[in-house]
């Protein structure tokens, strides 16, 4: 193969592996901003559940409000029904006695659904509680696994430029102005395979006396469409991974 066309396909696999890294460390604020809302998710829960359990307790509290009251009612109608002097002084505070009795037997029942009620409650929110942390240490290990991919990608992005610094100084002047030209009008890209007759990328039929010379891997040439600098792979080999643009 041509040297400076095989210098050109390693060129643009470099090029392609330090655009990845610099893409994927571009997306540490976005990814921070996911594991943040993870934990106020799961936060959230904790805070509802615990709101929930209050507002159950207020309500259990203000119903016991109620049964105090009443039976205060009911213990002094009790002590006037020993003061009545007629019958139907009797059967009217009888009467008075009988209803705030089931008002106080509706209430106590009332606090027993509040109380059947808290313990659901509670482990709603020990659950919630449960899930908080194990949420804050799956966010605290994702962090770090981001912290270590970070490293290394910094670490192969060095290591791709002190290679391709290498590299450029290797390749013919002509042609690296040729590849940097199309790689600034081509979104980066500026080495295609020719696969079948077509440019893999552009996807235009090559002329057969140009594919039939691209084959050959042994000068620089470019796609009539695209102007992309070609190569050929033979077959049973792999080619240079690149995205359509």
């Amino acid at each position: 193969m041509n040297q400076n066309l095989e210098r050109v396909i390693t060129l643009q696999q470099l090029d392609l592996s330090a655009h990845d890294a610099e893409r994927r460390l571009a997306e540490a604020p976005e990814r921070e901003k996911a594991f943040d809302q993870r934990l106020e998710a799961a936060g959230s829960q904790v805070a509802d559940a615990k709101a929930r359990l209050a507002e159950n307790q207020n309500a259990r509290r203000a119903v016991e409000k109620d049964v105090a009251l009443q039976q205060g009612r009911l213990s002094k109608f009790r002590d006037q029904l020993m003061e009545v002097k007629t019958n139907r002084e009797y059967q009217a505070m009888q009467h008075e006695i009988a209803v705030a009795q089931n008002e106080v037997k509706a209430l106590e029942e009332k606090v027993l659904e509040r109380m059947l009620e808290a313990d659901e409650l509670s482990a709603v929110l020990k659950r919630a509680e449960a899930e908080l942390a194990a949420e804050q240490k799956r966010v605290e290990a994702d962090r770090r696994a981001m912290s270590a991919e970070h490293a290394a990608l910094e670490k192969d992005l060095a290591r791709i430029a002190d290679e391709r610094a290498a590299l450029v100084a290797a390749i013919d002047r002509h042609v690296l102005d040729i590849f940097e030209l199309v790689a600034r009008r081509r979104n980066g890209v500026a080495v295609a395979e020719a696969r079948n007759g077509v440019c893999a990328i552009c996807h235009v039929r090559l002329r057969p006396q140009v594919f039939n010379n691209i084959r050959l891997n042994a000068d620089i040439i470019q796609c009539d469409s695209c102007q992309r600098i070609m190569y050929f792979v033979p077959a049973a080999a792999g080619g240079v991974g690149q995205a359509a643009s």
